[in-house]
């Protein structure tokens, strides 16, 4: 009779064995599995501030109307007030809702998931960004026949609100995360979409040079250039692109800086 080579447990004795961790999430199904989540959100919540934006926009429009009479003026209102709708979507909700993230402790919900950093910015930046293009759209129609430009080229919108979103919702969110108070964070996000209304909808001739320089520096300003140029009866397409590079390099650079104040939240 053969014997087991096995040895005996001792009674009372376990086994302990590290049990496996789940493997962690690709971006990719992380990043849509995010955008999804916060498109549903948005779309439940933001409603209300989407009206308010585009009216705002709308109702500058009119305003500048009796100002403005036509030419390169008016594209520049009109541009101006379309991508504001970004920004005060993009990038002023975005900096409030990540700073409201951080203070109530949001930001360790998400840290216990498998799911990177950057599909938690880059979902959260391309559902706001997404949920301005309805406000974006009927702003820049209406100004369009508020003016007389014409509509043939307005289908540029569909390169600059995902650029401009871009760039606008990775600085609103690097804004709310870095932000060490949430009081802190909203005040950035109405500061710079003051900013965007002032430089972005006023006509760059007849800013102040000083202010015109600073105008250059936000990042909004290259999606108002070029929406602004496809109003021309032949647009400068090569103008348009550098516009739109400016924008996407801009926009890459602003979600990374997001990225890296997402990691520096989640581990305080």
């Amino acid at each position: 009779m053969s014997t087991s080579a096995v040895p005996a447990q001792a009674p009372g004795a376990r086994e302990d064995r590290a049990a496996p961790l789940a493997p962690r999430a690709r971006l990719l199904p992380a990043l849509a599995a995010v955008y999804r989540a916060q498109l549903s959100r948005a779309r439940v919540a933001r409603i209300p501030l989407l009206f308010v934006a585009t009216f705002q926009s709308v109702g500058i429009m009119v305003l500048m109307r009796g100002v403005v009479d036509g030419g390169s003026e008016a594209r520049a209102v009109v541009a101006g007030s379309s991508v504001l709708v970004v920004a005060f979507v993009a990038l002023n909700l975005l900096a409030q809702y990540f700073g409201q993230l951080r203070a109530s402790g949001g930001l360790d919900h998400y840290a216990t998931l498998p799911v990177p950093p950057a599909a938690v910015v880059l979902g959260a930046a391309g559902a706001y960004a997404s949920f301005t293009v309805p406000g974006t759209a009927v702003t820049a129609v209406a100004g369009s026949l508020l003016f007389g430009l014409p509509l043939t080229h307005l289908w540029v919108l569909a390169a600059v609100v995902p650029l401009a979103g871009a760039a606008l919702s990775g600085l609103g969110a690097a804004l709310g995360l870095l932000a060490p108070r949430q009081e802190l964070a909203t005040l950035l996000g109405q500061l710079g979409m003051s900013a965007a209304l002032l430089l972005g909808v006023l006509p760059a001739e007849r800013l102040p040079g000083p202010i015109g320089w600073a105008r250059d520096l936000l990042p909004s300003t290259y999606g108002v250039e070029a929406l602004a140029r496809s109003f021309d009866a032949r647009p400068d397409w090569a103008a348009v692109a550098a516009d739109l590079s400016v924008c996407a390099v801009v926009g890459v650079l602003s979600l990374a800086l997001a990225t890296w104040a997402y990691r520096r939240a989640a581990v305080r």
